[in-house]
C-alpha cells in the first residue's frame, strides 16, 4: 500500500474512485474475506463523515471485493446511540440499499487483548469482527478540541466498546479519558492498525488515502499544522518507529 496520495476534490462520484484505483486498492481486496468501512459519528455535526463519501467507497468495494466476501460498517458512537445515528445520517437506508451490515462496535463481541507495549491499559477488550477484518478508516477531517484533528487514526476511537468503558451514569467513554486521549489512541492501535485510511477533506480541497499514519501527517498539513504538534501522531509516530527499528535490529542479528 502506498503511504499517501492526494487528489484534488471535484465531487465524491468522480475523486473517490480514481483515487482508490490510484492506490490500487482492487486487488487488496480480493485478498480479504471481511471488509469494515468506519465513518466517524460524532455528537458535533462537523464531525460526521458523510454518507455520501463512504456510499463510494462501499460502491468500489462491492465491485471489486472477492465475491464471498462480507463488506460491513461499523461505529462505536461516543455520547449518542449509535443506531440512532446510523439511521439519522442515512447509514441504514445505505446499507440497506447495498445490504451490507451495520454494527455498532459499543456493543460487538470482544477479546481481550494484552500488550507489553500498551502505554496506560492493562487490556484492552476490542471488537472481534476489527481483528477479523480488511478496515477502511474514513473520517472527516476536522480540527478537534480533544485530539487535534479528526483524522484516521484518532478516528479508531470508536473501537473502544462504551459497554467496557463507561463511566457509572454516563453515556460517554469516560474510561479512556483517564489520561490525554493521544494514550487511548496509541493502545487501541497496538491492538490492530487500520488496514487503509481514506479521508474527506473536501472542505480543503482534497481527498487523501493510504497507509493511516502518514496520511494523517498529511491531513495535518493540510489543516495548516506541523504533525510533530499533534499529539497522537508524534506519539504514535515515535512508538511505531521504535518498534520497526527494533525489528530490524533484531532480523539483522539473525541474519549475521
Amino acid at each position: 500500500m502506498v503511504k499517501g496520495v492526494s487528489i484534488k476534490f471535484k465531487s465524491y462520484a468522480e475523486t473517490v474512485p480514481k483515487l482508490l484505483d490510484v492506490i490500487k486498492l482492487e486487488g487488496e481486496l480480493k485478498k480479504h474475506s471481511k471488509i469494515v468501512l468506519k465513518p466517524s459519528l460524532k455528537d458535533e455535526e462537523s464531525h460526521h463523515t458523510p454518507v455520501e463519501f463512504v456510499e463510494e467507497v462501499l460502491k468500489y468495494c462491492m465491485r471489486h471485493k472477492n465475491p464471498a466476501a462480507e463488506v460491513f460498517i461499523a461505529e462505536g458512537s461516543d455520547r449518542n446511540i449509535t443506531m440512532d445515528l446510523f439511521e439519522q445520517k442515512q447509514y441504514k437506508k445505505l446499507a440497506e440499499t447495498y445490504s451490507v451490515g451495520l454494527i455498532d462496535l459499543n456493543n460487538a463481541e470482544v477479546e481481550e487483548i494484552q500488550d507489553g507495549e500498551f502505554m496506560k491499559f492493562g487490556t484492552v477488550m476490542y471488537p472481534k469482527i476489527l481483528l477479523e477484518s480488511f478496515i477502511i478508516s474514513l473520517p472527516k477531517l476536522a480540527e478537534d478540541e480533544e485530539t487535534d484533528i479528526q483524522a484516521s487514526l484518532s478516528n479508531m476511537l470508536g473501537a473502544f466498546p462504551l459497554s467496557y468503558y463507561r463511566g457509572f451514569f454516563s453515556s460517554t467513554k469516560n474510561k479512556i479519558r483517564k489520561w490525554p486521549l493521544k494514550f487511548a489512541i496509541h493502545d487501541v492501535l497496538r491492538c490492530k492498525m487500520p488496514s487503509l485510511g481514506v479521508i474527506d477533506a473536501s472542505e480543503q480541497g482534497m481527498i487523501l488515502a493510504g497507509q493511516p499514519l502518514e496520511i494523517d501527517k498529511q491531513a495535518a498539513k493540510a489543516l495548516g499544522k506541523d504533525w510533530k504538534g499533534v499529539g497522537y501522531i508524534r506519539l504514535v509516530d515515535e512508538s511505531f518507529a521504535a518498534e520497526m527499528l527494533a525489528k530490524s535490529v533484531k532480523n539483522t542479528a539473525k541474519e549475521g
